[in-house]
């Protein structure tokens, strides 16, 4: 059997056949060699595994192609890439995203050079979904330094996210196999929205030692084909993140609690979890303002109210979060009918 390779990407694939070649020649033009690509076809119903199977020889048996039974979502199909991997290191990867040619390489010589489980890049670029108009974009926040930063401090790591002050897109972490396993960070599978999100706060609250780093290794592509992208009817939209916030909450509760850090600090346990409540509560108002309250209510009852023990008492919170959110917008709506009274 062949030695473990230091590396392995994670490619969930899915319908993806414009732009998967892509994908996967900017892996071929790597100048780190020693990695393996795992791709997971979630029943694909275009030519994306063909298209896989086609770069076999040219990776020379490092793509190895795996397929789910039935299509299940990226979650299921990150975690059965972990669980098959080999290398030292994990990268996720997306099927129509890119990679620098030395990605591979700086990421690798920076987690070995700090012996660190998480090299978190705070720089990327992304691209338009012709490929055009490439773009430079960092995090403004005091995570983005123009030098690397060590750290240890989960006290600080759980204020910054706090303040939001991290990006949680699992593309920008490369980690360590063995400390991924260890804490059991696997991505929640009964969500398929914002679940790369939850993942990035467990990696976050787990690492022991993270390096925050400017290097900028992804190519982010705007698709207007993506999951992330899709347009839902309003009330759907709002099951849907009622379902985020109450699996989220679940996920990273259960995370906080087998660490000692929040038995012995409980207010940051808290507020973790109201701030992960309003950060999506937030987004939900921002894409429903025609939803009325009842059906919001409606949702809350129907998503929660199967669900018995500890979180029953996100029931009264979450209506409490709503009667204030409601309360703001119908006092904006009264403000821009009138200044669009004054206009006319």
């Amino acid at each position: 059997m062949m030695n473990p390779p230091a590396i392995s990407v994670i490619i969930p694939l899915y319908n993806a056949e414009k732009y998967f070649g892509e994908c996967l020649e900017s892996l071929l033009a790597q100048t780190f060699k020693d990695f393996e690509v795992i791709v997971v076809n979630d029943c694909s119903t275009d030519n994306s595994r063909q298209i896989a199977e086609n770069y076999l020889e040219k990776f020379e048996g490092r793509l190895n192609i795996f397929g789910n039974r039935q299509n299940s979502g990226v979650s299921v199909s990150r975690n059965k890439g972990l669980k098959i991997s080999r290398g030292e290191y994990i990268f996720f990867m997306d099927a129509d995203d890119l990679l620098l040619p030395d990605s591979l390489e700086r990421m690798y010589r920076l987690a070995k050079s700090f012996d660190v489980d998480v090299v978190n890049c705070t720089g990327t670029f992304s691209i338009n979904d012709d490929g055009s108009e490439w773009a430079f974009r960092r995090l403004k926040r005091p995570t983005a330094t123009d030098e690397n930063i060590f750290e240890t401090n989960l006290e600080w790591r759980v204020k910054g996210l706090l303040k939001d002050n991290f990006y949680l897109s699992p593309w920008r972490k490369f980690s360590r196999r063995d400390f991924l396993i260890r804490n059991g960070l696997f991505f929640p599978e009964k969500t398929n929205n914002y679940e790369d999100q939850i993942w990035s706060f467990g990696l976050l609250l787990c690492s022991e030692k993270i390096l925050h780093t400017p290097l900028a290794a992804y190519v982010y592509r705007k698709s207007y084909d993506s999951l992330s992208r899709k347009k839902y009817a309003p009330l759907q939209n709002v099951n849907i993140f009622l379902n985020v916030i109450f699996q989220g909450l679940k996920w990273i509760d259960n995370i906080m609690d087998r660490m000692p850090f929040f038995e012995t600090n409980p207010k940051y346990r808290y507020l973790l979890l109201a701030h992960f409540s309003r950060r999506y509560f937030t987004m939900l108002y921002k894409s429903n303002f025609e939803v009325s309250t009842n059906e919001i209510y409606q949702s809350i009852k129907e998503v929660f109210g199967k669900n018995f023990g500890k979180y029953d008492v996100l029931i009264p919170v979450l209506c409490t979060l709503i009667s204030s959110y409601w309360k703001d917008i119908e006092e904006n709506k009264v403000r821009i009918a009138a200044l669009k009274k004054q206009l006319s």
